[in-house]
């Protein structure tokens, strides 16, 4: 109803949120009849009445207002928690399109503190029903020696908060999310090792994207680091065929840009650990080094030569490993 007979009350009561919920006229007089000038105050971020219900999407947009002013100190009032969850309860989250859901998640993870996006999500059932792949795995253990946190969600947060010190794009902070999705999957017998996980998230970030219709952008950066992320990890360890079929697959040559936000990922991944957060990651300079001396190797000395076709591949690659291989040996003398 949009008639002139609606009140300002009447209007401001159909919002989502107290603090929301103020007008000013002409005069400058503030108008508040919900209080959300006392809330602004306490930090709480409360719902106005029962019409909070009648876009379920309200859910997400709370938990988003969550992310973006938790660094004021704000929280979600406890009785709007429980209708967030009864909502997602009553099954009206399924009714949201996955362009609508994306959308908030997209926004979400351009905050400050994003993991907080996912942790209210959590708490009030809602991450379930939107983010299944994600849910599974608060409860899936890993090995104390390197994830003292122990449980996968929270490591998961964790290297979402580093992406956040490390990176604004969200696509980066995406990729962190679901690096280890494949966690979620490993058979309990075998847990807390995670053997295959790398590849077996890579179904499940299609499944994500395809549900939530998430650009490919974003998609092909979360394959890569989800299939690759221990490559890195492991780089001192790796030959030089072996990092030039990595570059490769990685598509480096083309795509560098990725690569670097790539490596910065996978450093995230390795400092979001409790007791590694400030630890030295030579891996990223190490690989990315190595990147940079073979991308100076080019086709032209090669078409000089009157080398043509899979000639000219097969001699860049050669080349490569060489000058590979001549790398390794200097960083292993020094």
């Amino acid at each position: 109803d949009v008639s002139s007979s609606i009140t300002l009350e009447e209007d401001l009561q159909r919002r989502d949120l107290t603090v929301n919920a103020m007008a000013m006229d002409h005069l400058g007089v503030i108008h508040d009849p919900y209080h959300g000038q006392k809330d602004l105050t306490n930090r709480v971020l409360r719902h106005i009445s029962p019409a909070f219900t009648e876009d379920p999407l309200r859910v997400l947009r709370v938990a988003r207002f969550a992310a973006r002013y938790r660094q004021y100190g704000f929280v979600i009032a406890t009785e709007t928690m429980q209708l967030m969850t009864d909502i997602n309860d009553n099954g009206e989250l399924t009714n949201l399109s996955g362009e609508r859901i994306w959308q908030e998640i997209e926004r979400a993870l351009t905050e400050l503190n994003p993991e907080v996006f996912f942790q209210v999500l959590m708490e009030c059932h809602a991450l379930k029903t939107i983010w299944p792949e994600l849910h599974q795995l608060w409860g899936i253990p890993n090995p104390k020696k390197w994830h003292p946190e122990i449980c996968s969600g929270i490591h998961t947060m964790m290297v979402l908060q580093q992406a956040v010190l490390n990176s604004s794009d969200p696509k980066v902070r995406f990729a962190c999310v679901c690096h280890d999705l494949g966690k979620s999957v490993t058979p309990k017998a075998i847990l807390p090792s995670h053997h295959g996980h790398e590849s077996a998230g890579l179904p499940l970030i299609e499944s994500v994207c395809q549900r939530l219709k998430i650009p490919n952008n974003y998609k092909s950066l979360a394959l890569k680091v989800s299939e690759f992320h221990l490559h890195v990890h492991k780089a001192y360890e790796l030959k030089a065929t072996t990092i030039l079929t990595l570059f490769n697959r990685l598509d480096v040559w083309r795509k560098p840009e990725e690569f670097i936000d790539f490596l910065t990922c996978c450093t995230a991944d390795f400092n979001g650990r409790t007791g590694f957060e400030d630890k030295a990651y030579p891996q990223r300079d190490y690989l990315y080094h190595a990147y940079e001396l073979l991308k100076a190797i080019t086709a032209k000395p090669f078409v000089a030569q009157g080398l043509k076709g899979l000639e000219i591949k097969r001699a860049i690659d050669s080349e490569r490993l060489m000058q590979l291989k001549a790398y390794q040996q200097r960083v292993n003398i020094n």
